[in-house]
């Protein structure tokens, strides 16, 4: 399994790529039929707000896993 940080940038940068394509999608769906065009934009916002999800999901993690330090050492 990747690590965790190695996930999250995987995950943003999908994002990433989907956030900077939406002017190409709408050009690519132009000649579709209006509910060809809404099926295809709605299916790549799903994608984008899974991928937000996970990326809040895999942060948390990362936040659980990461040692805490605020806890007292036991006394020899």
């Amino acid at each position: 399994m990747l690590p965790i940080d190695h996930r999250i940038s995987r995950a943003q940068r999908l994002l990433e790529i989907i956030e900077e394509d939406a002017p190409f999608l709408a050009r690519r769906v132009a000649e579709l039929t209006p509910e060809r065009q809404n099926q295809a934009k709605g299916y790549v916002a799903e994608i984008a707000a899974q991928t937000r999800t996970e990326i809040a999901r895999l942060l948390e993690q990362r936040v659980a896993a990461e040692p805490d330090d605020t806890c007292p050492e036991p006394a020899d």
